[in-house]
């Protein structure tokens, strides 16, 4: 499967997608451990993640994907929500818990 299309799939195929350097149990950034612990604070206990740096594929193409430079880079209901700064303004705000409830409401 082409990269573009496999980044496409994982998108539309799990409520919750986040692309990240390393695994939530071992970030291997700053920003990655960040976005995590806002979206566990939030509720997102069913997190699909993948780690960019075990994926050379998706990190050189997911940008482009996406248009958004950085990682992380979250997915929610198939939509890019952004990286790790909209992630903590969307937790402080009380927006992240609002959204990660919808996302897994049936």
């Amino acid at each position: 499967m082409p990269v573009m299309e496999r980044i496409q799939a994982e998108v539309e195929g799990h409520p919750i997608v986040l692309f990240m350097k390393g695994t939530p149990h071992f970030p291997m950034c700053g920003f990655s451990s960040r976005a995590v612990q806002a979206l566990r604070e939030a509720g997102a206990e069913h997190l699909h993640v993948i780690n960019v740096l075990e994926e050379p594929e998706i990190r050189a193409n997911l940008p482009r994907f996406s248009n958004w430079p950085t990682f992380p880079q979250l997915f929610i209901n198939g939509e890019l929500i952004g990286g790790c700064d909209i992630t903590l303004e969307l937790h402080e705000s009380g927006e992240l818990q609002r959204i990660v409830t919808e996302a897994f409401a049936p």
